[in-house]
């Protein structure tokens, strides 16, 4: 008998590779992730800060915050409500909101005042 050579994978061979991906995507799932979760905070941060922009230009024309309010109550991309205090009497002003329609990773509501005051710090 002639000895064939042998063609194809063994099965230890398949197992490694399985084992190899599987740390891979391991490593590559938790950072994606969290990569998804800061892009949405920066929906929230842009309409926060486009928001605080329209109430400024509003205090400009009127010299208070009673009649300002804001264009659109959503993110642009929809991942955030904006909601707005106006006549904060502690505060000074405003408060802007930003509320998550999602769980973004964050476990509190984003704000920002008239002062510009950001809270909470870690989310932002």
């Amino acid at each position: 008998m002639a000895c064939q050579p042998q063609c194809g994978f063994t099965l230890i061979e398949l197992l490694i590779a399985v084992v190899i991906i599987g740390i891979i995507a391991g490593i590559a799932y938790p950072n994606y992730t969290r990569y998804l979760e800061r892009s949405t905070r920066t929906d929230a941060h842009t309409a926060l800060l486009q928001a605080a922009s329209e109430m400024e230009r509003c205090y400009a024309n009127r010299y208070r915050y009673d009649d300002c309010g804001i264009s659109s109550p959503l993110s642009a991309a929809g991942h955030y409500t904006i909601r707005v205090e106006n006549n904060r009497s502690s505060e000074g002003g405003y408060l802007l909101t930003a509320v998550a329609n999602r769980p973004d990773g964050c476990n509190d509501n984003l704000t920002l005042n008239a002062r510009g005051v950001r809270l909470p710090e870690a989310c932002w």
